[in-house]
């Protein structure tokens, strides 16, 4: 099982087993904030919802991503909507829980800055201790998360910072709640994510209670 917090992090920071609290976010900054316009408009229509591996995630024919082969996405568009939804997909697979053929190429061509490496690492270390008897490689189970919304912290068409929420089963069966701070970057004619601090995303997240003041996925997501 796969708790809220770890559809991005690589693991349930003990926060979000907690009350939520004002946890401060850490973050790379990528450009000057006064180049990112604070909450651009994200149309839904079109958009459709997929299931990857027990958790749903948008897709759109228009804005991405356009490639999916492998278990991989690629292929975004240079929009408000493009931006979010890489932000959304590569964090995702990102995570060590789909095995090394995914989240290896994943942070290799898709997650960049100075922490890109340690992230790597972190989800190469994970993978390990969580494997067990399985044969190296081989995915460690589906999810059990939900994508609930999201709120931006800035776009430009050269960069984007953006809040999401996710939800899951805690311990006790209690629902976690958590909201990760994503920032993506356009290089190489394609959204990247820029790696979290110290290659863990337990610094760019933090508990909240609720999805208020977040605009919520329609449909599939929430």
């Amino acid at each position: 099982m796969i708790a809220a917090g770890t559809l991005i992090g690589l693991s349930v920071p003990m926060a979000f087993r907690t009350e939520p609290a004002n946890t401060p976010i850490t973050v790379r900054t990528t450009v000057q904030a006064g180049q990112l316009m604070s909450a651009p408009q994200v149309p839904f229509a079109g958009m459709t919802w997929r299931d990857y591996h027990g958790v749903l995630l948008p897709y759109s024919a228009d804005n991405g991503p356009r490639d999916t082969e492998n278990d991989l996405a690629t292929g975004f568009t240079q929009t408000p909507r493009g931006a979010l939804l890489a932000a959304v997909h590569i964090t995702v697979r990102a995570n060590m829980r789909w095995g090394p053929k995914v989240f290896e190429p994943t942070i290799e061509d898709q997650v960049i800055g100075p922490d890109a490496d340690a992230l790597l690492v972190a989800a190469r270390e994970a993978y390990e201790e969580l494997r067990g008897d399985r044969p190296d490689g081989e995915a460690l189970g589906r999810a059990y998360v939900v994508l609930e919304g999201f709120r931006w912290q800035g776009y430009s068409p050269a960069a984007a910072s953006v809040d999401l929420v996710s939800a899951g089963p805690g311990d006790s069966e209690v629902t976690v709640r958590a909201v990760t701070r994503v920032q993506v970057q356009w290089q190489g004619g394609d959204w990247r994510v820029v790696g979290p601090p110290g290659g863990t995303w337990a610094g760019s997240a933090a508990p909240v209670d609720s999805t208020d003041g977040y605009v919520r996925f329609p449909g599939g997501g929430a």
